[in-house]
C-alpha cells in the first residue's frame, strides 16, 4: 500500500478516540433496543442481504453515499451506522499495518506465521487452510474484544513471483499459477470460515479475505521505474495462463469476498479503471460477488501520476464505471460530488458500489444487532496466541524450510555436552527479521541464536557484519571465533532493508561483504560449516553450492515467530526437513534481463531467456521444486486408469493446425460433458528409504516432447504431502482432467488440446498419455 492520510471529519476522529479509549465491545448497527432503527428493513435478518442492502442505500443522502466510498468510512448517526475501516491486513497473521486493527487492549499480539513464500514451500494445501482458519479466528477475536473497526482483510497477495528481484515476492506463494491458485483457495476458505473443500459458507463471513493485486502487478521500484506509473505490457497468452488463473481460482473456488485492483496499468489501462478486468471478467465471467477496493491512492495516481484521466472527476468516473467500489484513500470523498454535479457520473453508479460494500458488512454480521448474540461471538481473547495456534506456526516453519545442500550428511548435528558452537551473522539474533513484512506483534520472539543456545550451552555469537547490508565486516574476529568451535552456523541473507514493498533488488548476490565473510569463515573452520539463508527472494549462492568447506545450506525464507526453534530442530535432527522451493533460483547474470519485460516465454531471436521453471531456458542455481531431506524418497507411477484420449468424436470439433504442424482442438468445443467423462486417476507410490520419518511433498508434472511454439517446458499439475516413517511406503492418488491438466493456452489466449504424447512425470519416473485428434 502507498502511505496516505485520508481526510476524516472531526466527528469520526472523536468517535474513534472514544471507541478506542472506552469500549470493549465492537460497534454495531441495528441495536434492537433502539426503536428508531428496529423498523428499518436493512435490520431485518430474515430478509435477503440484497434486499437489505438496497433498502439501506435508498435511505442515504448523496453526501452520506459519497462519504462511504472511502476506506475510512465515517458513521451515519441518524441511521445508527458506526464508522467502518475497510483497510486491515492479515498476510501471515493478524497485523496492525492497516487502520482497522489495534493491539492496545486485552489482546496485545497475534500468531505470526512464516512469510507466505516459506509457507508455500510446504506444498501442503491443508496446512495453508489451517493457517487461514487461525488467522480468521484470531481476527474475529480481536473484533469481539473491541479492538477492530473493520473485518475486511487485504490478503492474500496472489501475484505471480515472476522476477526474482521483486521486493514483494516474499508475500506470494511463488512462481507457479497452480500453487498460487490453490494457496489462494485454501487461505480464503480458512479465513472466511468455509470448509476445506468449500460449500459450507452460507453467506456468513467469519472475516473477509481479498485477492490482490489484480492484475499483472509484480514491480515496485526498480531502477527508477515505480509501480505507480508502470505500464505492464502483457500478451493475452501470458494473461490467460500465468497472471489471471490465481485470481480466477480465488474468486470461483475460494469465493473471496474482496478483490483489490492494482496500481499499475496493463496494456495502457489502469487496473482500477479497467471495465473489462473488473466488471466483464471478475463479475461477469467469474461470477464474483463482493467488493472491489483500490490499492491505497490508486485512484489519485490515475490523474496525478499516470495522466490517464484528464481531471480528478474523470478519474472518479473511470473507476466507478469500471466496477470499483471503495477507494483506499480520500480521493472519492473529495471529487465524487463534483463528478455528479458535472453530470459525468450517474448516482446509480454510486448506489451500485454501496450495494456491494454494505452487502459485505452485512455478511460479516455487522448489521445483525448485538454481536454478542451472533455467529462467531464465542471467539474470545483466549483463542489468540493459543498453544494450538503457536504449534501450527512452528509446524509451518518446520515444513517450509528447505535443505539446499548437505554434503557428506553433515546435518543433522549430534547433540553433545562437550560440543562448542559458533553462531555468526547479522540475521542470527534478529527476531524482527524472521517476521518479514506485513507482520503484527508476534505471540513470542525467539531468535535462532537463542534456540541454538537451548541445544548447546557452549555457544559463542558474533554478528560478523554491521548490518545485513554488510558494508563493514569483522572477518578476522569471525574467523578467530570459528577456529575455536567444533561447528559453525552462519546466518546470512537479506532483510527488509534489501527487499520489501517499494524496494526491488538490482542484484541477486548477497549484499556487501557477506560472501567474503562466509568464504573466509568456511575456510578457517574445523569442519564444513552450515549456512542458513533468510530471504524472500532467491539469492545466487553458487559459490556456496560449490564450496566443499560449506557442508550444508538451509533456506528459511522469513520463518515467523517460531522460525528460530524450527531451524534449531532441523539442525539437530529433531525434525526432518521436507520443504521444496516454490520459485526458481536464478544466477546473477539474470539481472541483465529488464525487470520491466513482462513476457513469460523465451525469445531466441533476442536472447530473452523466459521466466519461471515453465519457460526459462537458462541455467539456474536451484530449480523450482528442489529440496533435500535427511531421508531419500523413491517414486513409482503405479497405475494410470486411462492413457488414450480421442478428441475427434464429434462433428462440432474443429481441428486447428499450428505453425509447427501439431494439430489441436479448442477445449471450449469439447464440452463440459466430454471433459467430465475424461477425468482419470493416477496413483503414485512413494517410499521413504531413509532412517528418519519425514513429511514429503510429492510433485506431479506433465511434459510434452515439444517445447517450442510457446509451450511450457513442463507444468505442475498436482501436489500432495505424505508423512512416512523410515522404510514406509504409501500410495498417493491424483485426480486429473485432460481438459484442465493437458491443455495449454495458445497465442490468442484460448485453451487448446494438442495431439501427441504427454508425459506424466514424478521424480525420475514418467508415464506416457496419448492425445489423438
Amino acid at each position: 500500500m502507498r502511505p496516505q492520510v485520508p481526510s476524516f471529519v472531526i466527528f469520526t476522529i472523536f468517535a474513534l478516540l472514544v471507541f478506542r479509549a472506552a469500549s470493549t465491545q465492537p460497534p454495531f448497527s441495528c441495536d434492537p433496543s433502539n426503536p428508531s432503527t428496529s423498523s428499518y428493513l436493512f435490520c431485518k435478518t430474515t430478509l435477503p442481504i440484497s434486499q437489505r442492502a438496497r433498502d439501506l442505500v435508498s435511505r442515504l443522502t448523496l453526501g452520506e453515499k459519497i462519504s462511504q466510498l472511502v476506506s475510512s468510512a465515517p458513521p451515519i448517526p441518524r441511521l445508527g451506522i458506526p464508522a467502518y475501516e475497510w483497510w486491515s491486513e492479515a498476510l501471515h497473521g493478524v497485523a496492525n499495518v492497516g487502520r482497522g486493527i489495534h493491539f492496545e487492549g486485552t489482546i496485545r499480539s497475534a500468531t505470526s506465521f512464516p512469510q507466505v513464500i516459506l509457507t508455500a514451500a510446504s506444498f501442503d494445501a491443508y496446512q495453508w487452510y489451517r493457517i487461514g482458519q487461525v488467522i480468521g479466528r484470531e481476527a474475529r477475536a480481536v473484533y469481539n474484544a473491541g479492538q477492530a473497526t473493520g473485518m475486511t482483510f487485504w490478503a492474500p497477495n496472489i501475484n505471480i513471483f515472476r522476477d526474482p528481484r521483486w521486493g514483494r515476492g516474499q508475500e506470494t506463494p511463488g512462481e507457479d499459477p497452480l500453487v498460487t491458485g490453490k494457496y489462494a483457495v485454501s487461505y480464503v476458505r480458512g479465513v472466511q470460515g468455509d470448509s476445506f473443500q468449500g460449500g459450507k459458507l452460507k453467506g456468513h463471513l467469519q472475516a473477509s479475505a481479498c485477492c490482490k493485486h489484480f492484475t499483472a502487478y509484480d514491480l515496485d521500484n526498480w531502477k527508477g521505474v515505480n509501480r505507480f506509473v508502470f505500464d505492464a505490457r502483457v500478451t493475452v497468452q501470458d494473461l490467460a495462463d500465468t497472471y489471471q488463473p490465481p485470481f480466477q481460482s480465488c474468486v470461483q473456488q475460494g469465493k473471496a469476498s474482496g478483490i483489490m485492483c492494482a496500481y499499475n496499468r496493463v496494456n495502457g489501462i489502469p487496473s482500477c479503471a479497467d471495465f473489462n478486468l473488473l466488471s466483464r471478467t471478475a463479475r461477469g465471467q467469474w461470477d464474483f460477488h463482493g467488493y472491489i477496493t483500490s490499492d491505497c491512492d490508486a485512484v489519485s495516481i490515475i490523474y496525478d501520476d499516470q495522466g490517464y484521466a484528464k481531471s480528478p472527476e474523470d478519474a472518479v468516473v473511470d473507476v466507478l464505471k469500471a466496477g470499483m467500489d471503495v477507494n483506499c484513500g480520500s480521493y472519492l470523498q473529495k471529487h465524487t460530488k463534483a463528478a455528479v454535479e458535472q453530470k459525468k457520473l450517474p448516482e446509480s453508479e454510486i448506489d451500485r458500489a454501496l450495494h456491494n460494500l454494505f452487502s459485505v458488512r452485512m455478511r460479516l454480521g455487522l448489521f445483525n444487532g448485538n454481536p454478542a448474540e451472533q455467529p462467531f461471538s464465542n471467539i474470545g481473547p483466549d483463542q489468540v496466541c493459543s498453544q494450538e495456534h503457536q504449534i501450527l506456526a512452528l509446524e509451518a516453519a518446520r515444513n517450509g524450510i528447505v535443505l539446499l545442500k548437505n554434503s557428506a550428511r553433515l546435518l543433522p548435528l549430534t547433540k553433545s555436552r562437550t560440543m562448542s558452537l559458533a553462531v555468526i551473522g547479522p540475521n542470527a539474533n534478529s527476531a524482527q527479521t524472521f517476521l518479514g513484512n506485513y507482520a503484527g506483534p508476534p505471540c513470542k520472539s525467539v531468535t535462532l541464536l537463542q534456540a541454538l543456545q537451548d541445544y548447546i550451552k557452549n555457544t559463542i555469537y558474533h554478528p560478523g557484519c554491521d548490518t545485513v547490508q554488510c558494508s563493514s565486516a569483522s572477518i578476522d574476529k569471525a574467523v578467530d571465533i570459528a577456529k575455536g568451535a567444533d561447528h559453525v552456523v552462519l546466518v546470512m541473507g537479506l532483510d527488509q532493508t534489501q527487499e520489501r514493498e517499494e524496494l526491488d533488488r538490482v542484484d541477486l548476490v548477497l549484499p556487501g561483504k557477506q560472501q567474503d565473510l562466509i568464504i573466509n569463515v568456511a575456510k578457517s573452520a574445523k569442519n564444513p560449516i552450515i549456512l542458513v539463508l533468510l530471504s524472500g527472494g532467491p539469492v545466487d549462492v553458487s559459490f556456496a553450492k560449490n564450496d566443499n568447506n560449506i557442508g550444508s545450506i538451509l533456506w528459511a525464507g522469513y520463518p515467523g515467530e517460531a522460525g528460530g526453534i524450527a531451524l534449531a530442530e532441523i539442525i539437530f535432527g529433531d525434525h526432518n526437513p521436507g520443504g521444496r522451493l516454490p520459485m526458481t533460483w536464478y544466477p546473477q547474470e539474470f539481472v541483465k534481463v529488464p525487470m520491466t519485460d513482462m513476457r513469460m516465454r523465451p525469445d531466441s531471436s533476442s536472447g530473452y531467456p523466459g521466466r519461471t521453471y515453465r519457460f526459462y531456458k537458462g541455467q539456474n542455481v536451484f530449480e523450482f521444486g528442489y529440496g533435500l531431506s535427511y531421508s531419500k524418497y523413491s517414486y513409482e507411477l503405479k497405475s494410470v486408469t486411462r492413457n488414450k484420449f480421442y478428441l475427434n468424436q464429434s462433428s462440432t470439433v474443429h481441428v486447428i493446425d499450428n505453425s509447427d504442424s501439431v494439430r489441436s482442438t479448442l477445449v471450449s468445443e469439447l464440452g463440459t460433458e466430454f471433459c467430465k467423462e475424461s477425468e482419470f486417476s493416477v496413483r503414485v507410490g512413494v517410499e521413504n528409504q531413509g532412517e528418519m520419518s519425514g513429511k514429503h511433498p510429492v510433485l506431479l508434472f506433465v511434459r510434452q516432447p515439444r517445447h517450442g511454439n510457446g509451450r511450457p517446458r513442463k507444468q505442475l499439475i498436482g501436489f500432495k504431502s505424505v508423512i512416512l516413517s523410515a522404510g514406509e511406503r504409501a500410495e498417493i492418488e491424483f485426480e486429473l482432467s485432460p481438459c484442465e491438466h493437458f491443455s495449454r493456452v495458445n497465442e490468442v489466449g484460448l485453451k487448446v488440446m494438442e495431439e501427441g504424447t504427454h508425459f506424466l512425470v514424478v521424480g525420475g519416473d514418467k508415464f506416457p498419455v496419448s492425445i489423438i485428434v
